[in-house]
C-alpha cells in the first residue's frame, strides 16, 4: 500500500505567491514577459538595439535562443520536481512518474536534439507527436527527415499514441511524456488549486479545446494540398502557407496565435493565476485527441462506495477542474476526457477513496495509486 501522506496541505492558501495577490500577480507578469521576449525577439530588437536571449544563449555557448529556452526548461523542471517530491514523494505513483517526465525532457526534449546536429544529423524532438507537433504532419517535413524518423512520427502519432491512450489512459503521455504536462507537474504544481471547476470553466473547455484540434487537423490538410498543388495555384498557396509572420496565412497564424500565444504566453504564463494546464485542459489538440480515445477506453478512477467524507481535497487539487468530490459524494466510478491521470486525488483523499485503474477487472503493469 502505498503511503499518501498530505504533505502541506495546510499552507496552500497561506503563502501568497501561491494565490491571486501581488506576489503571485508579479510572478505571471514576469513569466508572460520572458515568453513574449522569447517568441518576439526580433520586435525587441528592433526596439532596443539588442536581442536579450539570443546574446545570453551565445554566451553560454548554445546555438540559439530556443537551446537556451529548453536549458532553462530542464532547469525549472528539476527545481519543480524536487519541490513536488518534497511534498508529495512519499507516493511511489508520484515519483515514477516526475522522474519519468523529468528523464524524458532532458534526453528526449533536449540533450537529442542538441547533440543530434553536432554530428551531422537533424534536429529531432521524440517526444513530441502530431497534433501538438503539428508540423511533423507536413509533407516537406516528413520529405526531409531520415525515413526512419518520419516512420516513427507517423507510427507513433497514429498507432502508438492511440493504442496506450485506449489501455492507460491519456496519463500515459499527458502525465509522464509530454514536456508541457512535465512543466505543469513540476514548475506548476504549486498553482494548481487555481484551476477553476465551475461549470462555465468545463463548458468553455470543452468548445476550446475541440475548437483547436479541428483547427490543426484542418490546418494540416490545408498544408498537404498546397504541398502537391501550390505551385499552380499561387493565391491558395499564400493562403495557406505563407511564410512570414505577417502573411497571416493558415499556417504561420495557427503557428502564432496556438503555439505561440496559447501555449507559451498563455499557458504557461498565467500558471500563477489560473493554474498549471490551462494550455493542457483548454487548447492542446493532442490532449483533445487522446480525451476523445480515453473516453472509449479502459481507464477510469474508481471510487470506494460510501467512504467519501466530502472533504474537498480532490477537487481543490484537480489540476483539471474536475469535481471530483462530486462524483465520490454519489459513489459514481468515472472516466473524463480532460483527467491526465495524476493521481493527486487518491494522493490527497484521507480515506483512500479513490483509486486510478485501467480495467474494471484486471490489474495493470503500469503503478496504480492505491488507497
Amino acid at each position: 500500500m502505498d503511503l499518501q501522506g498530505q504533505n502541506g496541505l495546510m499552507s496552500t492558501y497561506r503563502e501568497g505567491w501561491r494565490n491571486r495577490n501581488p506576489a503571485g500577480i508579479a510572478a505571471a507578469v514576469s513569466i508572460v514577459a520572458f515568453y513574449v521576449v522569447l517568441y518576439f525577439e526580433d520586435k525587441v530588437t528592433r526596439y532596443t538595439g539588442f536581442a536579450p536571449l539570443t546574446g545570453l544563449a551565445e554566451a553560454v555557448g548554445l546555438r540559439n535562443r530556443w537551446y537556451l529556452y529548453g536549458f532553462l526548461y530542464c532547469l525549472v523542471m528539476m527545481a519543480g520536481a524536487v519541490y513536488y517530491l518534497g511534498r508529495h514523494g512519499n507516493s511511489r505513483y508520484n515519483r515514477y512518474r516526475v522522474g519519468a517526465n523529468v528523464g524524458v525532457q532532458v534526453t528526449l526534449g533536449f540533450l537529442l536534439p542538441f547533440v543530434m546536429p553536432l554530428f551531422g544529423g537533424t534536429e529531432f524532438y521524440a517526444s513530441y507527436f502530431w497534433p501538438l507537433k503539428y508540423d511533423y504532419f507536413f509533407p516537406q517535413t516528413l520529405q526531409d527527415l531520415p525515413v526512419y524518423m518520419a516512420v516513427y512520427t507517423v507510427a507513433g502519432s497514429l498507432v502508438a499514441a492511440p493504442i496506450l491512450a485506449y489501455f492507460y489512459g491519456k496519463r500515459w503521455y499527458c502525465s509522464w511524456v509530454c514536456g508541457c504536462g512535465g512543466l505543469a507537474n513540476t514548475f506548476g504544481d504549486p498553482w494548481r488549486h487555481l484551476t477553476s471547476t465551475t461549470a462555465r470553466s468545463w463548458r468553455f473547455e470543452r468548445a476550446s479545446i475541440y475548437t483547436v484540434l479541428a483547427f490543426a487537423v484542418t490546418m494540416t490538410v490545408l498544408v498537404a494540398v498546397d504541398f502537391f498543388i501550390g505551385d499552380a495555384h499561387p493565391s491558395f498557396h499564400a493562403f495557406v502557407s505563407g511564410e512570414r509572420w505577417d502573411d497571416w496565412s493558415v499556417k504561420t497564424f495557427y503557428g502564432f496565435f496556438v503555439g505561440s500565444i496559447l501555449a507559451g504566453v498563455v499557458g504557461t504564463g498565467l500558471y500563477p493565476l489560473f493554474g498549471p494546464r490551462l494550455w493542457c485542459r483548454n487548447f492542446c489538440p493532442m490532449a483533445a485527441l487522446l480525451g476523445l480515445i480515453q473516453k472509449a477506453g479502459r481507464f477510469r478512477i474508481r471510487v470506494k462506495k460510501d467512504m467519501c467524507i466530502s472533504c474537498g481535497n480532490c477537487t481543490t487539487y484537480c489540476e483539471m477542474g474536475i469535481d471530483v468530490r462530486s462524483y465520490a459524494q454519489t459513489n459514481e466510478s468515472f472516466t473524463r476526457a480532460s483527467c491526465v491521470g495524476c493521481g493527486m486525488c487518491a494522493h490527497v483523499c484521507p480515506r483512500g477513496v479513490l483509486r486510478l485503474e485501467n480495467d474494471k477487472t484486471t490489474k495493470t503493469t503500469l503503478p496504480v495509486v492505491t488507497s
